[in-house]
């Protein structure tokens, strides 16, 4: 399983490395606008986005979109040592707001944290998705770890481009699932 993970995982990386930028933009304001349309996005008071990098779904429109609507966004800061996701709430996507964090990932400067059962809706990165909501990550974990200490009222959303949408993947005990897919 450990290989056809691995094999899945590059072929996908590898697709959205190759994805003309324009096109990931296009997909990802239609995903945006899928998002937003939701009933759990609409009813979300706070919302956790990742930061989008290395061709994933763009999330910086949404969350800029979603602050000025009023919604509380929190990012997430990775702890190395642990593993873990540390969920901080942020005002802006501002140079003076973000660093470069660890694998590469844009993080917040300031921790301003929030307590996690306040969180509503995550929104989930992931490499590869199925239909049943199992997600294929980086492999590093950090957010299946993360998703297992969700109050079971938070929603999990997956933001994907069509390709990364599989008809079946290989999943192990630890792997954690999505509510749901919004994919273009």
């Amino acid at each position: 399983m450990f290989e056809e993970k691995k094999e899945t995982r590059r072929k996908i990386l590898e697709k959205l490395k190759l994805q003309p930028e324009s096109e990931r933009l296009k997909k990802s304001l239609k995903i945006k606008e899928l998002l937003f349309k939701t009933e759990e996005f609409k009813k979300a008071e706070v919302i956790l986005f990742y930061l989008s990098f290395d061709g994933e779904v763009d999330t910086y429109s949404a969350i800029r979109d979603a602050l000025k609507i009023g919604k509380i966004i929190a990012v997430p800061f990775l702890k190395e040592k642990s593993k873990d996701i540390f969920p901080c709430l942020i005002k802006s996507l501002s140079k003076n707001s973000l660093k470069r964090g660890l694998y590469g990932i844009s993080q917040p400067k300031r921790l301003y944290s929030i307590d996690i059962e306040r969180i509503d809706l995550v929104i989930t990165p992931g490499v590869a998705f199925d239909q049943k909501g199992n997600r294929l990550g980086r492999g590093r974990g950090y957010y299946d770890r993360f998703l297992k200490r969700l109050t079971s009222h938070t929603k999990k959303i997956a933001l994907a481009f069509n390709f990364q949408i599989l008809p079946y993947l290989s999943v192990d005990p630890q792997d954690s699932k999505v509510d749901r897919i919004i994919s273009a």
